[in-house]
């Protein structure tokens, strides 16, 4: 009975961390290859995470999601089927515009799809942190682990191979039929509000107690470096490809499938690791071999095209991340409290987000000015450096009982 339960509520949670990930991987995967290819240059490629501020500021409005319901038996559960289904509603109205003589209500319409992803998330993590005891969250970022690359394959590779053989209209009605299947589980789901942890209020002060937490500086620094220099590098990997003659349906292939099913064997395996080797060391091993992993970008950097190695690459790359971000995922759910879990993960997710969003940009404008070869060192001496601080200052709390 208890393992039919867990199959359910790791299900449940699985189907959500896909759904929401399909257009977030759209952005950051698919479109900055799309846009290459169109002749866009690289430092405007790389304005484009720009789009998906709402997920870096989405911790102003947590604490909204944790105070008000729209069910009186129900919390979170209402939150993510409304913003779900109008997440796919959108989705289906960007599917019908003329790109070329409509950016700007392009523009508009992905940021809306974030602002509704971004929202989902608060709603999705939240919900999460409820339903896991602390022995299960390693596990559970595994599954989230594991959901999230599961969407990036169908947002990522997935709508790279769409967009190459059926058009824009086409793609975009597929992706938005995917969102909506993948939130099928939640409306089975019957959720249980722990209304004792609801006599305070959650409010906007929640965000300045985190913040006020014994060692959380630290720990939000970590947050800040931690991915820094894996996200400069793979966010230009696929630029790489576009310049080294790779077609869309190749890169799609490449990166959005093959990498990212990798990158699903990582997550639940760091997920069963976390527990017996413990946060910390979790946080250093994991963080050790992502760097390590960055130096295989370096062949493809000096224009060696070699197929078994460029599969190499992607795939030792984006399964060590994948491992990395479970363990730092774990650590944001120990410090995330109940009656505030919306709120506290939120918070720290916005800084992980920020790092992304900083590290893109940067990325950009360094590979255009430095190339390729210079931009992937710079990014393993970074990634390295963030491990070296993570050893020094990181120290595990489990703040939630």
């Amino acid at each position: 009975m208890t393992s039919k339960k867990n199959l359910t509520k790791f299900s449940l949670l699985g189907c959500l961390y896909v759904s929401q990930y399909i257009p977030i991987a759209f952005f950051y995967q698919a479109l900055p290859v799309f846009l290459r290819q169109q002749g866009v240059a690289l430092n405007a490629i790389g304005l484009l995470p720009l789009i998906s501020l709402p997920w870096m500021l989405k911790f102003l409005w947590s604490p909204l999601v944790d105070r008000y319901s729209f069910s009186e038996h129900q919390h979170y559960r209402p939150w993510i089927i409304g913003c779900q289904s109008l997440l796919a509603l959108t989705l289906i109205a960007v599917a019908f515009l003329n790109i070329e003589q409509n950016p700007m209500a392009m523009i508009i319409s992905l940021f809306i799809v974030c602002f509704l992803a971004a929202t989902q998330d608060i709603a999705t993590d939240a919900l999460a942190i409820n339903l896991l005891s602390i022995e299960e969250r390693g596990v559970g970022n595994g599954v989230q682990g594991a959901g999230n690359y599961l969407g990036a394959i169908i947002g990522g590779g997935g709508m790279l191979i769409l967009l190459n053989r059926w058009g824009w209209q086409n793609s975009l009605l597929i992706m938005a039929m995917f969102t909506l299947l993948a939130t099928l589980p939640i409306w089975l789901h019957q959720e249980k509000t722990q209304t004792n942890l609801r006599q305070e209020k959650p409010n906007f002060k929640a965000l300045i107690k985190f913040c006020r937490r014994r060692g959380i500086t630290s720990w939000l620094f970590i947050l800040l470096t931690y991915s820094l220099g894996i996200r400069m590098a793979t966010f230009m990997f696929q630029p790489l490809l576009v310049d080294l003659g790779l077609s869309l349906e190749e890169i799609g292939l490449l990166t959005g499938i093959i990498g990212f099913s990798a990158a699903m064997v990582g997550a639940p395996i760091a997920g069963f690791l976390i527990t017996p080797l413990g946060r910390k060391r979790s946080l250093i091993i994991f963080g050790i071999l992502q760097s390590l992993a960055i130096a295989l970008y370096l062949i493809p950097g000096m224009k060696i095209v070699n197929a078994p190695l460029l599969y190499l690459a992607c795939i030792i790359v984006q399964m060590t991340f994948s491992m990395a971000s479970t363990a730092k995922f774990t650590v944001m759910m120990d410090r995330s409290e109940l009656d505030t879990a919306g709120t506290d993960y939120t918070l720290q997710a916005s800084f992980s987000t920020f790092s992304t969003i900083f590290a893109s940009g940067i990325a950009g404008v360094m590979a255009e000015a430095l190339g390729y070869v210079s931009l992937f060192i710079i990014s393993l001496v970074i990634s390295l450096a963030s491990v070296a601080l993570t050893a020094k200052t990181f120290a595990p709390k489990l703040s939630t009982q």
